[in-house]
């Protein structure tokens, strides 16, 4: 596993070498869905008062109610999944951490910045990406002291391991901006035990989830119809996008259905092509044939397609 912390996005970068503006560029690096919750209006209050406890209460129960979260286990919010992920190494226990790889590197970048011992074999503790990132794969139920990083779940809810929360030792993470598209809002979850759940509401401090997060959060999670009708449409999609890119030769190795990922004989050039068309891809330090690429919104499909002829 490497040190760098190495995402999807940066844009800005593209820009700078193949040149238009961030406007004229579609960004596929990153899986997050292209048609984003309508936030609506936020109350006046969420900007200029803290967040008050009616707001946090009701995100919480919208949470528990959307993820069937088990009484015995508790809800923490944060402001993105990142900021929960850069706690873990500091409310478990331990010195060393098993990651099975290749998968999202933060996870190992946290562990490594607290001094923990990062490796594939028995540890104290065990990170699993579920689905994983880049390649979609699904772990079985968890033993033992265990993250287990939910933020591509909530296209295929059924395979959750939510109802497993509550027991010690076993967190379950959660992100609001990939199947909602809002990255931006920065909003994530923890749904642990009640002695974890004090260990991280400590390390996050007051007032940890801004009052706009609290109100389109709560929203979004009460919005049922709208999460279905979502999942219909992002699953159509990434088949659509597997078809696309067979026929242009590439093969599909894995995803989700908010991302797919490619062998493509030769990464950084298939890139560089869509670069060239104004397309932003993600590639893997620790692949040179492997692409990733999110879905594109409905107006955009022609674009890929026509770069992919």
């Amino acid at each position: 596993m490497s040190n760098s912390r190495d995402h999807g996005g940066r844009l800005d970068a593209a820009v700078d070498r193949f040149g238009g503006q961030r406007s004229d560029w579609l960004d596929l690096s990153t899986g997050i869905n292209p048609v984003p919750y309508p936030v609506g209006e936020t109350r006046a209050e969420a900007w200029t008062a803290l967040p008050d406890q009616a707001a946090q209460t009701r995100l919480i129960d919208a949470a528990r109610a959307f993820w069937n979260v088990p009484e015995q286990a508790e809800i923490v919010a944060a402001p993105g999944a990142s900021a929960l992920i850069a706690q873990m190494p500091r409310v478990f226990d331990g010195s060393r951490v098993a990651i099975p790889t290749p998968t999202y590197n933060e996870h190992a970048a946290a562990f490594r910045a607290c001094g923990w011992e990062v490796s594939e074999s028995a540890a104290d503790l065990r990170v699993l990406v579920h689905p994983n990132n880049p390649d979609g794969r699904l772990w079985d139920a968890p033993t033992g002291a265990c993250v287990i990083d939910e933020s591509f779940c909530d296209v295929t809810p059924a395979a959750s391991h939510v109802a497993r929360a509550g027991r010690d030792g076993l967190v379950v993470l959660k992100s609001f901006g990939k199947f909602w598209g809002l990255a931006g809002l920065r909003l994530g979850f923890a749904v642990t035990s009640s002695a974890m759940a004090e260990r991280l509401r400590d390390g996050l401090g007051p007032w940890a989830v801004s009052g706009p997060a609290l109100d389109i959060g709560a929203r979004a999670l009460e919005d049922i119809t709208w999460a279905r009708e979502t999942r219909v449409r992002l699953a159509a999609d990434a088949a659509r996008l597997n078809a696309l890119m067979a026929k242009a030769g590439a093969g599909v190795v894995g995803g989700t259905d908010l991302f797919g990922l490619y062998d493509v004989g030769d990464a950084a050039a298939f890139q560089e092509r869509l670069a060239r068309a104004h397309i932003w891809s993600r590639i893997f330090p620790y692949s040179d044939r492997w692409v990733r690429l999110g879905l594109p919104a409905s107006d955009a499909w022609p674009r890929l397609e026509a770069a992919l002829a």
